[in-house]
C-alpha cells in the first residue's frame, strides 16, 4: 500500500495545534513505548508526551520557526515530522529535521517517506538548500534517509542513552543538499 493512496500529508496550522494535541500526545507516546530513539527514555507517560508538544513544539509553531507536518492514514493521525527553521544568522540556507515518527501500527506504508518528501518540498519553497538530521546509528530510519539521498557526515559514539536501558548508542549525522 502506498502512502499516497490512503494517507494525507499536511502542515498543521499553529491555530489547530491545541485541537490536535491529544492525537499528537498519543502518537508520540506510542512511538516511544515501541522503542523509538527520539530523545526520550522509559518510563515515558502521556504527561511527558504532552509536555514535549507544549514546551518544545508549540512555541516554534507560534513564532514560525518550526513547521509540523502530519500524516493521516485512513482517518487517523499516523505520523509527523518537524522542519526546524530556527538557524543562526549565518545559516539561513539550512534547516533541520526533527522527530520523524510513525505510529507502530502504520509502519511500512510509505508514510515516513511521504512526510520527508513533503518536508523537503517545503524547505525548498522557503529557500533552504541544506537539510541536516541525526538518527541512531543502525536504526530502521537510517536506510530510509539514505534512500532519500541523505549522506553521512559522521558518526558520534555514545551520543545518547537507549530508550529502555542504560546503554549508550551512537548517532549518525546526515545531510542532504536540495
Amino acid at each position: 500500500m502506498l502512502a499516497t493512496e490512503q494517507t494525507d500529508i499536511s502542515i498543521l496550522p499553529p491555530d489547530a495545534f491545541t485541537d490536535r494535541l491529544g492525537e499528537l500526545t498519543a502518537l508520540l507516546h506510542a512511538c516511544v513505548t515501541a522503542g523509538a530513539s527520539i530523545s526520550f527514555v522509559q518510563p515515558f507517560g502521556l504527561a511527558d508526551s504532552e509536555a514535549f508538544w507544549r514546551r518544545k513544539v508549540q512555541p516554534g509553531l507560534a513564532d514560525g520557526s518550526r513547521i509540523l507536518f502530519v500524516a493521516r492514514h485512513e482517518g487517523r493521525l499516523a505520523g509527523s515530522v518537524q522542519l526546524n527553521l530556527d538557524t543562526p544568522p549565518n545559516q539561513p540556507h539550512r534547516a533541520e529535521v526533527n522527530k520523524l515518527i510513525v505510529h507502530p501500527e502504520c509502519r511500512r506504508f510509505g508514510i515516513a517517506r511521504a512526510l520527508m518528501q513533503a518536508l523537503e518540498a517545503e524547505a525548498r519553497a522557503r529557500g533552504r538548500s541544506l537539510i541536516t538530521l541525526d538518527t541512531r546509528t543502525g536504526d530502521k530510519a537510517e536506510p530510509l534517509y539514505t534512500s532519500l539521498g541523505y549522506q553521512t557526515a559522521g558518526i558520534v559514539p555514545a551520543y545518547s542513552r537507549d530508550v529502555a536501558s542504560d546503554r549508550l548508542d551512537a548517532t549518525t549525522i546526515m545531510y542532504k543538499q536540495l
